[in-house]
């Protein structure tokens, strides 16, 4: 019997096998749960990656800065299960102008961009999913270590500070009923998210010989187990919290 057997979960972020939400969902279905994907944008992708699954899971259409779509997912998910006992935020996007080193001269429109879709949708997801969770339930969003600054990350790295903060006060308010909110703040990962910021390159390069575990940029794997971990029974009382999946860089210095 796995960690997550009988549990149904949703996944966000699914774009390509690479993605660390593919392999939450591949760990988590081989756990034992039922899983549920989202996407958007490149809905005929989504649904081509998801048959590489052990089983193949529906794929609901999800803007997560569009109400409509927001206010209708918890019935469109029950066209699948009675209820959910995970979600994972694995959502980020923000405009090239506010990437790349353009930090003095990005536009309030590129940050607020980046803000709705990579910070306040993990409010908005989980309030949406809320009804369906009348048992309680775990809530992991993917993060990056935001306790300093990096070269080219510029609005990315402030939208993941303000993740980590709603992440806190998500788990404030959710407590009472029962809803588990944590992070995993996972190492630099050669996903296609990741592909798209200029200059990944320079941001990961000193990673592996910094980090006391060393770190594999190739491999997702890790950041993965943490996040089925943190969705199943096994941390019943731990909640506002971010494990680092990183190699230990995050606890070293120069």
């Amino acid at each position: 019997m796995g960690i997550l057997e009988g549990k149904r979960i949703l996944v966000t972020g699914v774009l390509t096998d690479s993605s660390i939400a593919f392999h939450i969902a591949r760990l988590a279905q081989e756990q034992g749960a039922t899983v549920v994907l989202t996407g958007y944008g490149r809905l005929g992708l989504v649904k081509r990656i998801a048959k590489r699954l052990p089983e193949e899971p529906p794929v609901l259409e999800l803007d997560v800065t569009d109400d409509e779509h927001l206010a209708s997912l918890a019935d469109r998910v029950r066209e699948h299960v009675d209820g959910l006992d995970g979600i994972v935020h694995s959502i980020g996007f923000t405009p090239q102008e506010a990437l790349g080193g353009n930090f003095l001269n990005t536009e309030w429109d590129d940050v607020a961009k980046a803000m709705h879709t990579s910070t306040f949708s993990l409010k908005s997801l989980t309030t949406a999913l809320l009804p369906l969770m009348d048992k309680g339930g775990s809530v992991v969003a993917l993060d990056f270590d935001n306790s300093v600054s990096y070269p080219i990350y510029d609005w990315m790295g402030v939208a993941k500070s303000a993740l980590t903060s709603t992440a806190r006060y998500l788990a404030r308010y959710v407590g009472d009923r029962n809803v588990r909110v944590n992070l995993v703040s996972a190492g630099p990962l050669s996903t296609m998210a990741a592909r798209s910021i200029p200059g990944f390159e320079t941001l990961a390069e000193h990673w592996p010989e910094r980090a006391p575990l060393g770190w594999d940029v190739k491999d997702p794997e890790p950041a993965a187990k943490a996040a089925v971990a943190l969705l199943s029974d096994w941390f019943p009382a731990t909640t506002g919290e971010i494990v680092h999946v990183d190699g230990g860089f995050h606890s070293t210095g120069a």
